[in-house]
């Protein structure tokens, strides 16, 4: 598996703070105020086109009502996924995965890509996003990091794309979570830094792999996770938290 270098301020759907989350523009966004690392949600349209996008429903983000697995690719992207958030995304698109990555690589990004599947669909989830991902992705660059709260989707990346690192999710520390992240090969553990403790980090460190701590938009709580241990902080204002961490940045 390839060795990675995460940095320590991955833009959480983008700069979710700055653009309307798992858009092109968070994207730029992000890149422009410094972001070596996107982390964004893939989900599949009702025809099976991997999209990025995070919640099952559309409310939030588009205004309209119902399901994202009950709307074709072509549907989903007549909605306005910009307009909710402020007047300057008005007509802003969900984005394929595809246009996600061309977008990342045209950066010089890298990218945590969270498989996000309806439910149902775990493995399939999985298998389209590493279908496009492969074929896009270049060979030359490090691969992004693939993670998921289900574990089938993990698994599924495990058989498809061995050498691809893998993200093992949780929302709450689990008992079994050394013998999933052992049986999954996962590369980084991926924890909710906001209810995480001391003694859970140090437990982790064990391990000796990246730990990766969600959504952390508070500075002084991205240094105290960081003093623990911690590795990598997820954010949706990633400026403040490098300004906080690396004041020359």
């Amino acid at each position: 598996m390839t060795s990675l270098i995460i940095p320590k301020v991955i833009g959480h759907r983008g700069a979710k703070a700055y653009a309307p989350e798992n858009t092109l523009s968070s994207i730029h966004a992000a890149a422009d105020l410094g972001c070596e690392w996107v982390e964004v949600d893939v989900k599949l349209s009702k025809d099976s086109e991997a999209i990025i996008f995070h919640d099952e429903e559309l409310q939030r983000c588009t205004g309209v009502n119902g399901l994202v697995k009950d709307f074709t690719l072509a549907e989903l992207r007549e909605m306005d996924a910009g307009s909710w958030y402020g007047e300057s995304f008005i007509g802003e698109k969900i984005p394929t995965l595809e246009e996600l990555l061309n977008a990342v690589l045209e950066r010089g990004m890298g990218v945590n890509l969270e498989i996000k599947p309806c439910p149902g669909r775990e493995k399939e989830t999985a298998e389209v996003m590493l279908d496009v991902a492969t074929r896009i992705w270049p060979d030359d660059q490090p691969p992004p990091l693939v993670s998921s709260f289900q574990h089938v989707s993990l698994e599924t990346a495990m058989d498809m794309m061995n050498e691809w690192p893998r993200g093992f999710l949780m929302d709450e520390h689990l008992d079994n979570w050394k013998e999933m992240v052992e049986y999954l090969q996962a590369a980084t553990i991926n924890i909710n830094g906001r209810t995480a403790t001391r003694d859970q980090v140090e437990d982790y460190i064990e391990l000796q792999k990246p730990i990766l701590a969600y959504t952390i938009n508070d500075p002084m709580l991205a240094k105290e996770l960081i003093r623990w241990g911690v590795d990598a902080v997820f954010s949706d204002n990633p400026d403040t938290i490098m300004e906080t961490i690396d004041p020359r940045h």
